[in-house]
């Protein structure tokens, strides 16, 4: 699946940034950069968008202003320095709002949610997609690491960090917990300690307050143990 991508913002360096970042994600496809609403309007009137990277403090019309004159929305992510405007964002169905200077990992969840969204309200492209929700990029070390879901066998929470465990072998990153559950493809992952979250298949064996996932022991929270039991189809 490909997702037509236009960037708005009349920063020429911020423009650069955002088509950077989207470089990094094949499904991406940038039709255009401009630096005002209007132009960014012509083009949305000759062709179709999926996503939307707007500023919201530009000449001539502002981002808010400009979303609320269009007839076809397309997934709006906001990417602004200011953060007061984020309430009225939302209020105009906006997917996402990106801070500047905001981090690859949190376009990525961003660009995620719009994938969502796309596939929620377009149920003939969720084929298509979901092989490509069935990998996840995750920057550690200053590198970004591509992982397939399937290879995958548990995420433990360490503070501020988050330890990944894989077949390729064992990452950190400084990711937060939540933000890394939210990536994941469902069910086959699921939360079964505020600190441990496993995939479903590489479950070995069950015996009382633990699962075995190969020959690693991890717990099981009794405030997630009934949740669990029933993801896996057990009363």
């Amino acid at each position: 699946m490909t997702l037509e991508c236009l960037i708005v913002d009349d920063e020429p360096i911020a423009r650069q940034i955002v088509e950077r970042y989207c470089s990094y994600l094949p499904e991406l496809h940038v039709i255009g950069l401009c630096g005002d609403a209007l132009t960014a309007k012509q083009i949305l009137s000759e062709k179709d968008v999926d996503v939307l990277f707007l500023d919201i403090n530009m000449p001539i019309l502002d981002g808010l202003a400009f979303v609320k004159t269009l007839k076809k929305q397309p997934q709006i992510i906001f990417t602004t320095a200011y953060k007061e405007y984020a309430h009225e964002a939302f209020n105009v169905s906006a997917c996402d709002y990106l801070l500047k200077p905001f981090s690859l990992e949190r376009f990525i969840q961003a660009v995620d949610k719009a994938k969502a969204q796309l596939a929620q309200s377009n149920p003939s492209q969720m084929v298509s997609q979901s092989s490509d929700l069935n990998s996840f990029f995750i920057k550690s070390e200053g590198k970004i690491l591509k992982f397939d879901a399937d290879d995958v066998l548990y995420a433990e929470a360490q503070g501020n960090h988050v330890k990944i465990v894989a077949g390729q072998g064992t990452v950190t990153t400084t990711i937060t917990f939540a933000a890394f559950e939210e990536q994941l493809p469902k069910p086959d992952f699921i939360r079964v300690h505020r600190s441990f979250i496993i995939n479903k298949s590489k479950i070995r064996m069950i015996e009382g307050n633990r699962v075995m996932i190969g020959k690693i022991e991890i717990p099981i929270g009794a405030n997630y143990k009934e949740q669990f039991f029933k993801a896996i189809g057990i009363k």
